[in-house]
Formats: structure tokens, C-alpha cells, sequence
């Protein structure tokens, strides 16, 4: 088994000799490092080289001619990844030694796992321990880990941001699913997409361990706390009045129930587009809802005896306010 790292950077100078050093410093080192410089205007690509010099891996540097923004630079670093494992690196953060051990070891015990997350340490800009957790702050916690459990991967996902990137590694066999990420699942980026896009054909497992550290400081594109309120502002908590609210669910689950209907995972991606499907339409019928209240009701009755209200909701207060707001 191989092990690819795909790390995207933009003006990244100031914190990314940490994380190149600390994956130099891994106790299982990747077997190729791809990075993808976002045509930064600062010292990014000479650190790089200077890193390439030297590191006791290949490192591939690509600059673009122009700024794609986070997701197509990702969607860039994945194809150019040779890796039969793909971990994603941000440019900020350091990776604890065991990180890659950990994560190759996981998918080594379980050959139906196509992805692996773990939790992480949040630091300040200075990688001072904050006590923090990152699972704590985006809301990973027991509810959420029980509804994994019990109800599987994809329905725990569906609801908000859960895997982020810099903690994620999957198998490159799924790079056909999830290349390119869709258009107009903002705010959902490359990192939900591609943990949704998997847990629908394949097993997704979590390591409770941090794995990392996750650091915060100003210049950041998303960070803890922008993630916790991202989830909390348009998850399940948004108002079913407005389509909007529900524009980021209903364009990533249509664009994977379409490529799950072309083929793209196989056979059991076929069977899996009509359970995607239904999830859909539990979105699609909440931002849909009639003004009449009474019109609702046989509609909202029925979501909420199918489950779904607690599959991709808060239950009966779900309910409750689509039938009444």
C-alpha cells in the first residue's frame, strides 16, 4: 500500500516549513508528496524547493498560473496523487509522527473502509495547546457518533460539516466519484464532498485519537470556529421556508446521485443512487413546502413517520417548525 499527500498552500511562508518538517518527521513517511501552490504572491514555491532538497521522499511541486481557490486546487493535487491512499494536508497545520502509521494501519484492518478521519488538537497561531478538540467544536460528539453507529456513515454526514480535510486520507480508487467537486454545493467544499461522495459505496471509519494539530490564526480560510457556526447557521437548524437554506444538501446530493446512476462506483453505487435519492427529496420536499399549513401537514407527517426528520434533522422540533413557521 502506498500513501500519497496532496497539500495545497496560498501565501503560505509563515506556517508551512512547520507542517513540511512534521511530515518529514513521520514515523511511516508518504511515499510521494504532491503540493499545489494556488499562485501565491509570496515565498510558498521557494520553500518547497528548499523542502524538496532535501526530504527523504519525492516531492512534486505544481504552481498555477492563476488562483483557483481552495476546492480546485485540491481537485488538482488529488489527480496528480500516484498513491493507492490520498491524505489531504492543509499548509498551517502539524501532523503528529504516528499520523500516516495510524491511518494506513486503519485501512490495512478493514479493506471495505474507503475513508479514514480522526479528531485533532486545536493550537493557537504560535502552537500553543488551546484544550480544545476539534470534534468538540464542529459538533462531532456522542449523538452524532451514536446516529454512525447505528444508522451508518452517510446519514450522520448528511446533516453538516463533520470530516475536515486536514484530518482525512482515502482510498484513490474513489478518485473517479469524487473528481471534480460539483459546482454550487457552497459552503459545503472539497472535504464534505468527498467524505459524503464515499460513505454512500463504502465504509468510513473515525479514529478518536488527534492526529494532528489543528492550528488557528487570522489568516486562515476556515478554521474551527468558522466550521462549528457554518454547520450550526446552515445545517439542520436552517428555516424550511427557504430554498437557500437547503441549496447546499440538495446540490451535492443530486450531483452524487447522479454519478452514483452513471456508474461511477460500480455496480453498488447503482443500488445506492435511490437511497441517495430519497434523502434527497426529504430536502427538496422541506424547501418546497407549501404556505398553507394545513397543505403541510400530510407532507410533513410523512417525514417524520419515515424517520427522516431524525435521520437529517432535530426529530419532532424539525417538524414542528416546518409546520408551523
Amino acid at each position: 500500500m502506498t500513501v500519497s499527500v496532496a497539500l495545497c498552500a496560498y501565501n503560505g511562508a509563515a506556517y508551512l516549513p512547520d507542517q513540511l518538517e512534521s511530515i518529514a518527521a513521520q514515523s511511516r513517511p508518504p511515499d510521494e508528496l504532491v503540493v499545489r501552490d494556488d499562485a501565491s504572491l509570496d515565498d510558498t514555491p521557494a520553500v518547497v524547493r528548499a523542502f524538496a532538497a532535501r526530504a527523504p521522499f519525492p516531492v512534486r511541486l505544481e504552481v498555477s498560473a492563476r488562483r483557483l481557490g481552495s476546492t480546485r486546487n485540491f481537485d488538482r493535487a488529488i489527480a496528480a496523487c500516484a498513491g493507492d491512499i490520498i491524505a489531504l494536508s492543509d499548509q498551517d497545520d502539524v501532523w503528529h509522527p504516528d499520523k500516516l502509521r495510524a491511518i494506513e494501519r486503519r485501512f490495512h484492518e478493514s479493506p471495505g473502509v474507503g475513508l479514514v478521519f480522526s479528531d485533532a488538537d486545536i493550537v493557537d497561531a504560535a502552537l500553543n495547546p488551546t484544550g480544545a478538540r476539534l470534534w468538540a467544536r464542529i459538533g462531532f460528539d456522542g449523538r452524532r457518533q451514536r446516529v454512525w453507529h447505528t444508522r451508518g456513515a452517510l446519514t450522520a454526514l448528511v446533516p453538516g460539516r463533520t470530516v475536515t480535510g486536514a484530518t482525512m486520507a482515502f482510498r484513490s480508487t474513489f478518485r473517479a466519484l469524487v473528481l471534480p467537486t460539483p459546482d454550487g454545493i457552497a459552503p459545503m467544499i472539497h472535504d464534505g464532498w468527498i467524505a459524503l461522495a464515499i460513505a454512500a459505496v463504502a465504509g468510513v471509519a473515525f479514529l478518536e485519537q488527534p492526529l494532528l494539530a489543528y492550528r488557528q490564526h487570522g489568516t486562515q480560510q476556515l478554521g474551527a470556529q468558522e466550521a462549528f457556526d457554518g454547520h450550526a447557521r446552515l445545517g439542520v437548524r436552517a428555516s424550511a421556508r427557504h430554498v437557500n437554506a437547503y441549496s447546499m444538501h440538495i446540490a451535492s446530493l443530486g450531483a452524487l446521485r447522479e454519478r452514483l446512476a452513471a456508474g461511477r462506483a460500480g455496480p453498488e453505487g447503482v443500488r445506492t443512487a435511490r437511497r441517495v435519492g430519497t434523502i434527497l427529496r426529504h430536502f427538496d420536499t422541506r424547501a418546497h413546502l407549501p404556505s398553507r399549513r394545513l397543505t403541510r401537514l400530510p407532507l410533513v407527517l410523512r417525514e417524520l413517520f419515515t424517520r427522516r426528520y431524525h435521520d437529517y434533522g432535530n426529530g419532532w422540533r424539525s417538524a414542528v417548525k416546518d409546520l408551523v413557521s
